[in-house]
């Protein structure tokens, strides 16, 4: 999923340098990723690591601090061009069940981030706390990300990228006549 990620952020053609924050240290030694992938390492939690990373930028006079999950494989180029040309202060794409896919902060020192549970509303309630004017950017494409084994069947329906590729390489396919997932062939 995260090659899907990457390769539509890279596709764009709407940033210089891309940061992945991981914990896994077989991500950062992969060389497959694109010359403008940088990986950073990190041991704590989500909300800390990336409340640090905005602190970090704001000291550093960084603006425009673009956030994407790993784990939606279905997003394309067009959608990363839709995001950033929106210009709300804080621009938010919602995931499915209320969490949050998307992140484009233009002023890192007015906001911070607040992931789990109902992300969503929470990074709604943080911008207007702040002051911030948002835009909310709706996208199917967008807000489904992969959090549930039911959310495989969208992937598979939708998926063009690695992440379907691999999952019909394990075996698993869509069963057409149900629209849920067939395990049958899957390799053990």
């Amino acid at each position: 999923m995260l090659y899907d990620v990457i390769a539509a952020v890279e596709r764009s053609k709407k940033f210089d340098f891309i940061e992945v924050i991981n914990s896994s240290i077989s991500c950062a030694m992969n060389t497959n990723f694109p010359s403008i992938v940088n990986i950073l390492l990190i041991e704590k939690g989500l909300n800390e690591t990336l409340n640090e990373y905005l602190t970090n930028a704001a000291s550093n006079k960084v603006q425009d601090i673009f956030i994407i999950m790993a784990d939606m494989p279905l997003v394309t180029e067009k959608q990363i061009t839709e995001l950033t040309e929106l210009h709300g202060d804080i621009v938010i794409a919602p995931g499915s069940g209320g969490g949050t896919n998307v992140l484009s902060i233009h002023n890192p020192d007015k906001f911070h981030v607040d992931y789990y549970g109902t992300s969503f509303l929470d990074h709604l309630r943080i911008a207007n706390e702040a002051n911030q004017s948002i835009d909310v950017y709706d996208s199917f494409l967008v807000s489904t990300d992969m959090d549930e084994p039911d959310d495989l069947v969208e992937l598979l329906i939708h998926g063009h990228g690695h992440a379907v590729e691999y999952l019909r390489s394990t075996g698993i396919d869509l069963d057409t006549s149900t629209g849920r997932l067939n395990l049958s062939n899957m390799k053990k």
